[in-house]
């Protein structure tokens, strides 16, 4: 099972960026559940600490009120479980 949500993409020329209304564009970030060994590098390395895990369940949650879109997740994953895909 993978769930996605629509955050802000936040990196131009592969510099990070405020979103302050310039950033046009929109990334949708994935996360695939079936792939995701929940090792913990994307909690660990992300700068909002939005990542978390479900106490019940396990299973990672990536809180979307406080995710930024650095993509540090995404490109940290040893599994690559979670993807930023840009949208038009």
């Amino acid at each position: 099972m993978s769930s996605s949500c629509q955050i802000p993409e936040r990196k131009r020329g592969g510099k990070r960026v405020e979103n302050g209304g310039e950033a046009t564009e929109e990334a949708r970030l994935c996360f695939g559940t079936v792939i995701c060994t929940y090792c913990d590098v994307c909690r660990l390395i992300c700068p909002e600490l939005c990542i978390t895990r479900d106490p019940l369940t396990g299973e990672i949650i990536i809180d979307l009120d406080y995710c930024k879109g650095c993509g540090l997740c995404a490109y940290y994953c040893p599994k690559g479980a979670i993807t930023m895909v840009v949208e038009k």
